[in-house]
């Protein structure tokens, strides 16, 4: 009888050992998260939390013609649209240096840009850099033209890498502003990017809400050819967000694909 109940007392120890050894096992309370999953398993991974936070694109219609074109933060692109009757009711010509001054449409910009535009050159000047204004708006018709004659003098594809098709033109959007200066003869060419002037609009228009908006390191993104000259006013909060980043509007709506 000794012998069994000895037997038995042993068994009995075992299984408690094995049970102890079980619950051990198991994720302690405190390193679950309220839903249970473990903390691990909690955490959102880097690709959900860039997918999070990644701006939403602007609206388009089926035709992909830009739902709400007077946002100064929309895009225009060859995916990104503006319709063909599309102008800005708030034109106007700001108070700076034209290259050929006068009644001309080329020589207005969108209100809200205006301002932050006059600063521009008033500061750029304020440090011995003068420039002048090329071409700002231009609409859907002037687009179509000047697209035309590229396109038959260089062939449609070529005319595509550095001239827009109507209706894809940021000029359109009257948010817009080629510059230059005289050290180039007022040329809208690459070699502006290497002047005095060139370099202090790449390093300081974003103070403005403006960026040079098509990069020469992001060709392949923007399908553009390298603009030194060509300013877009996307806001100062915008701007300053892209410069800092080193993103083109295509990036920052996650769109470069």
């Amino acid at each position: 009888m000794k012998k069994i109940a000895v037997v038995g007392g042993l068994l009995l120890l075992l299984g408690a050992a094995a049970c102890s050894a079980d619950e051990a096992e198991e994720p302690s309370e405190s390193s679950q998260t309220d839903s249970g999953a473990s903390a691990e398993e909690s955490q959102p991974s880097s690709e959900d939390t860039d997918e999070e936070t990644k701006p939403e694109a602007p609206s388009l219609n089926e035709e992909g013609v830009v739902e709400d074109p007077e946002a100064v933060d929309m895009i225009v692109n060859r995916d990104y649209h503006l319709s063909s009757d599309y102008e800005p009711e708030d034109l106007i010509q700001a108070d700076i240096r034209y290259a050929s001054p006068g009644d001309d449409p080329k020589n207005l910009i969108r209100e809200p840009a205006a301002a932050p535009l006059e600063q521009l050159f008033a500061d750029a000047e304020s440090t011995g850099h003068e420039l002048y204004a090329i071409s700002g708006y231009r609409s859907y018709e002037r687009q179509d033209i000047i697209f035309t004659q590229n396109a038959e003098r260089d062939g449609e594809e070529q005319a595509n890498t550095y001239s827009a098709k109507p209706g894809e033109s940021e000029h359109q959007s009257g948010l817009a502003m080629d510059v230059s200066s005289r050290t180039v003869g007022n040329q809208l060419n690459t070699d502006f990017g290497d002047t005095p002037e060139g370099r202090w609009i790449a390093e300081n228009a974003h103070k403005y809400g403006f960026i040079v908006r098509y990069p020469e390191d992001k060709t392949d993104i923007t399908g553009y050819q390298y603009e030194p000259w060509h300013l877009r006013y996307v806001g100062e909060e915008l701007s300053e967000e892209l410069y800092e980043e080193n993103l083109t509007l295509e990036e920052y709506y996650g769109l470069e694909g």
